[in-house]
């Protein structure tokens, strides 16, 4: 039994409850009670205890669309990169690296990005995965780090015809050894969709290669009109929208995840809406590759879409996909009151309404019975904090680097901003050295 205790604990149930010297109590994977500390100290006299020092314990974060593959890209000078617009970032830049990425470099990359989740309290993370000079394993390198860091996980790896038909359908056969793979295992950790990168990318025979390895309850994760060249494309080769093609190929439903939609219209959005296909915004990302800002509030207040929020790679501290998406809006539409309710919407209830759509332990929120994920902040806060005013405190004063604490399905993964099970100095030790050696491949 682990309690974490004494400290400020949002729950994040139906009637944000709220202690304000809140404790949470975890017997195995799975939370047993919240209440008042004092309460539960008597009711566990025997639990170890975590003393959140006066500070915030809330659920762990949910990524809900990440690059795990982009981890090396931090620092890096490509020779001759000077890109113009999206493609040139496209082409120049992510396919030029995973062209070159190995198994060794998925591997290393991968256990960087969910170490730095541990660290800033993202407990699940939802990923896309190209590495097209090395396609077969690449998700198992994946998986094996997820597991060696304990963090919940689901991935798919990004079909594209871009190198070839050879190559799209290696891509497809890796998506369903995974599938496979995942659907056998029973702790709840780690789960899979079919990626597709684009459709762009991918002709009609490519989908539907896609679809007939699909097995029946598993969705596709796929960017949708992040650029407006992708809706062009489709109009010009296809006749009709992007959204259109893909229902007409059977690619939406609930199992379904569509990245970005920045360029689509409102028959779009119903089409998302009425297939149940949910959608994750990437405002951080969206803003540095200069591709534009989509119609959230839209597709969540008028269309009733269900909308998440992910960080595309750019990092993995959701706050700052939190804090980001509370600009963007605002200053798109020119609205003080834009995003002050819909983003942390998005972050702290569809996020988790999203992952349990795939993982079956109640997710996003500390009550009896669902996964012990948990963590807990260094934050105390010039003012009052309350349950009516828990997103404010967050969006102004927190971020993933006051977390102090992770646990993630019952285990301890960080103690006193200590990385816990793991040679953590090994992992950037063996991460630097493997990152030099792509650089010098991308650049030879």
């Amino acid at each position: 039994m682990l309690l974490i205790g004494n400290g400020r604990l949002v729950t994040r149930d139906k009637e944000s409850t709220f202690f304000d010297n809140g404790c949470v109590a975890m017997d195995g994977q799975r939370i047993k009670a919240v209440g008042a500390t004092t309460d539960l100290r008597k009711d566990f006299p025997n639990a170890e205890f975590i003393d959140a020092k006066g500070g915030v314990i809330m659920p762990g974060f949910i990524n809900m669309h990440n690059h795990i593959y982009s981890t090396f890209a931090r620092g890096l000078s490509i020779n001759g990169y000077h890109p113009k617009n999206f493609m040139d970032i496209l082409e120049g830049q992510w396919w030029r690296i995973d062209r070159t990425l190995n198994l060794q470099d998925s591997y290393h990359s991968a256990k960087i990005a969910y170490l730095d989740s541990i660290k800033n309290g993202v407990t699940t993370v939802f990923d896309h995965h190209a590495s097209y000079g090395a396609i077969e394993g690449s998700l198992t390198q994946l998986s094996d780090a997820a597991d060696e860091l304990g963090v919940r996980t689901c991935l798919c790896y990004e079909v594209s015809d871009r190198d070839g038909e050879e190559k799209m359908k290696a891509a497809v056969k890796e998506n369903a050894a995974f599938i496979k793979a995942s659907a056998a295992r029973t702790d709840d950790m780690q789960k899979a969709m079919m990626g597709i990168h684009a459709a762009f990318t991918m002709s009609d025979k490519s989908l539907e290669h896609c679809a007939a390895f699909t097995p029946e309850g598993v969705g596709y994760h796929i960017h949708i009109a992040e650029d407006i060249a992708d809706v062009y494309d489709s109009l010009a080769k296809y006749g009709k929208p992007i959204v259109n093609r893909l229902y007409d190929l059977g690619i939406l439903g609930k199992q379904t995840m569509a990245g970005h939609c920045i360029h689509i219209n409102p028959h779009e959005m119903v089409l998302l809406r009425d297939t149940n296909t949910m959608v994750v915004t990437n405002p951080e990302s969206n803003m540095g590759n200069a591709v534009g800002c989509p119609p959230a509030m839209r597709m969540l207040n008028e269309y009733g879409i269900l909308m998440g929020l992910g960080t595309d790679g750019y990092t993995n501290d959701v706050t700052e996909s939190y804090k980001v998406g509370n600009i963007i809006h605002k200053h798109h539409l020119v609205d003080p009151n834009a995003a002050w309710t819909e983003i942390p919407q998005m972050l702290f209830e569809n996020n988790p309404q999203m992952a349990n759509r795939y993982f079956k332990k109640k997710l996003g929120v500390l009550e009896p019975d669902a996964a012990a994920d948990v963590i807990v902040l260094d934050y105390k806060g010039p003012t009052p904090m309350t349950k009516d005013n828990v997103n404010a405190h967050i969006l102004f004063g927190m971020n993933g680097g006051a977390v102090t604490d992770t646990i993630i399905n019952g285990e301890i993964r960080m103690r006193n901003r200590e990385i816990q099970g793991v040679d953590e100095e090994k992992i950037w030790h063996d991460a630097q050295s493997q990152a030099q050696s792509l650089w010098t491949r991308i650049n030879s």
